[in-house]
């Protein structure tokens, strides 16, 4: 008997070459369904920013018979479709035929019938330029515009960039739609370095950014390296810059005017299939780089060994009227070197908080060594605001308070008893530090981060919940009221979550990119609190059993003297337990905030 299943899978198998046609075929550029669309069907919108690519034509005229030179160029690119159209059509379709002058990186296609009308890529190999010739058809239209789909990679990629449109002889030209002028930028010739760079000279003839302070990228492979060298005395013409990072994606180096990521003029090196690509590009802000350019920059080298990428390059001092986005080196500026990941080409979130100058400096006065920080300043603040509160003001409040009612009963400080003076005044602090500290993060984002996990909704929940519990208290029934049992659950319930939940972001804050603690180090150390925190609850919930024991049992026979000589002793014994806690918990918050300075 036939299996149901039999049927139904063969089916499955038979329509699966079909389905995995187009998808193969688009590698290959035969690309001849998106003829009429010259849309790519790989499952997402075409870009609606500016294009990086460009198409040239060497003349504004063409006559029947005579062969036009277009020019495809920009940055790395996988895959195009070209084609030259009418415009005065009401549906605009291929007209002319193409010809080949590199066929192993193009080929033609057939659209409309029309052999030759189009041209494609034939692999996805990063290309930066192509050029085809291509005829007028016989007869010729009066005008012609040549457009182009461009692949950067899969996702990523722009429909129908409009080209020049050329006319025929003696045809009067239609008013041209506005198109980039340039002429293609000049390719910048790239060498690979013959070793790897060295922090020698530093301070002396180069000013040099290093983490860790005093490393040296030629002795080992952990060196962030930056160093830029001025030249051309008397006055400074040029600056070349040296980069190396252990990153097999990217490294790269913005001039800022601020501390903040964004508006910044940003160099980077960038692993595109084996060998780096040097450019320049603008960052507008916590985004992808735009307006990638190789214009502007000169003797450039790379090189790329053992999970370390480097890279040189020079560029003028004082840039040119055609380079005006790039900074004047004349002027100081915050540095910045980030590394990360690079996918074909296009580099992704840099993989940690990127190290940051000090300070301004200017690359054109004298070398000077330069330190810097991973911790911006609002981050390193809040990470010591939640840790003093949850560590010390917290903790040691919530200690008292489960242990030390009965102890300090009788005392009173200001009206009221003083265990809960000091409870109260401890959770106050508490409350404002975490308020305060809640604030830093968003106002350094300007907004919600993205990538910070669960971290952020823990730190939302720690501080409702801190709110919640003085409010509630204001509202707690008197002490002798039949319902007073269920305010001191909720309170003791509501504030041990909210311990919990602070120690859970603690553990997930310390782990933050963003905040670059020596993540085993950090959390050993909290490890060591909570054990610490939970070692010493342990111990006075034992005393408390056993006092409590012997406390009815001296009760029974009635020995006073005895009762009141063990309640002195069992007095300092807590005493000096509360101090060890607190000394402990100081020492450990100590060691937390020294990791956070050295950020």
């Amino acid at each position: 008997m036939m299996s149901p299943w039999g049927p139904s899978c063969l089916l499955s198998l038979l329509l699966c070459p079909c389905l995995w046609a187009p998808a193969l075929s688009y590698a290959n550029g035969r690309v001849s369904k998106a003829c009429s669309s010259m849309e790519p069907h790989h499952h997402s919108q075409g870009q609606t920013s500016s294009s990086p690519y460009y198409l040239q034509a060497n003349s504004s005229t063409f006559s029947p018979g005579e062969l036009i030179q277009v020019t495809l160029w920009g940055q790395d690119f996988e895959g195009f479709l070209l084609q030259a159209r009418d415009p005065a059509q009401d549906a605009p379709t291929a007209v002319g035929s193409f010809i080949l002058t590199d066929p192993r990186s193009t080929q033609l296609l057939t659209c409309n019938k029309r052999q030759g009308s189009a041209v494609s890529h034939t692999s996805k190999s990063h290309k930066k330029v192509v050029r085809v010739l291509w005829r007028p058809p016989s007869p010729a239209p009066a005008q012609v515009q040549f457009l182009v789909t461009v692949v950067s990679h899969y996702d990523v990629f722009w429909v129908k960039i409009p080209g020049p449109i050329i006319s025929q002889h003696g045809v009067t030209p239609r008013p041209p739609e506005p198109t980039p002028t340039l002429a293609p930028p000049p390719q910048t010739t790239s060498s690979v370095l013959a070793g790897p760079f060295s922090s020698e000279g530093c301070g002396l003839y180069k000013t040099c950014l290093l983490d860790p302070p005093g490393c040296d990228p030629s002795q080992g492979p952990h060196c962030f390296f930056l160093s830029a060298t001025a030249h051309g005395p008397p006055q400074k013409q040029s600056v070349a810059f040296e980069l190396s990072a252990p990153s097999d994606g990217y490294v790269a180096l913005a001039l800022s005017r601020d501390t903040w990521m964004g508006d910044d003029d940003l160099y980077q090196c960038v692993n595109a299939d084996g060998r780096v690509s040097v450019e320049a590009a603008i960052l507008t802000g916590r985004t992808h780089p735009e307006e990638q350019t190789q214009s502007g920059l000169h003797s450039v080298s790379w090189r790329m060994v053992d999970g370390v990428i480097q890279c040189r390059f020079s560029r003028p001092a004082k840039p040119n009227n055609q380079e005006s986005e790039r900074f004047d080196l004349n002027q100081a500026y915050f540095l910045f070197v980030a590394s990360g990941p690079a996918h074909r080409g296009q580099i992704g979130r840099h993989s940690q908080q990127p190290l940051v100058s000090e300070h301004k400096v200017l690359l054109t006065a004298n070398p000077i060594m330069l330190r810097g920080s991973r911790g911006p300043t609002l981050l390193k603040a809040h990470g010591a605001l939640m840790l003093l509160a949850w560590m010390l003001t917290g903790s040691v409040g919530t200690f008292i308070a489960s242990f030390y009612k009965e102890e300090w009963a009788a005392r009173s400080l200001l009206g009221q008893k003083l265990w809960f003076q000091v409870h109260r005044g401890l959770m106050v602090v508490t409350v404002l530090l975490t308020a305060v500290g809640f604030c830093m993060p968003f106002v350094y984002r300007r907004g919600w981060s993205k990538h910070a996990g669960v971290h952020p909704y823990l730190g939302c929940c720690v501080l409702a919940l801190s709110l919640l519990q003085p409010l509630a208290a204001c509202l707690r029934p008197p002490p002798d009221s039949h319902r007073r049992f269920i305010f001191n659950w909720l309170h003791w319930g509501v504030g041990s979550l909210t311990e919990a939940m602070a120690v859970a972001a603690m553990f997930l804050g310390v782990g933050q990119s963003t905040f670059p603690l020596p993540s085993s180090l950090a959390i050993h150390i909290l490890i060591g609190y909570v054990s610490w925190l939970l070692a010493f609850r342990l111990l006075l919930f034992i005393h408390r059993h056993f006092y409590v024991t012997k406390f009815k049992a001296d009760d029974q026979r009635a020995i006073l003297p005895d009762q009141s000589e063990g309640r002195v002793k069992i007095s300092w014994f807590k005493l000096l337990v509360l101090s060890t806690v607190v000394l402990g918990n100081i020492g450990l918050l100590s060691a937390l905030l020294s990791c956070i300075s050295q950020l």
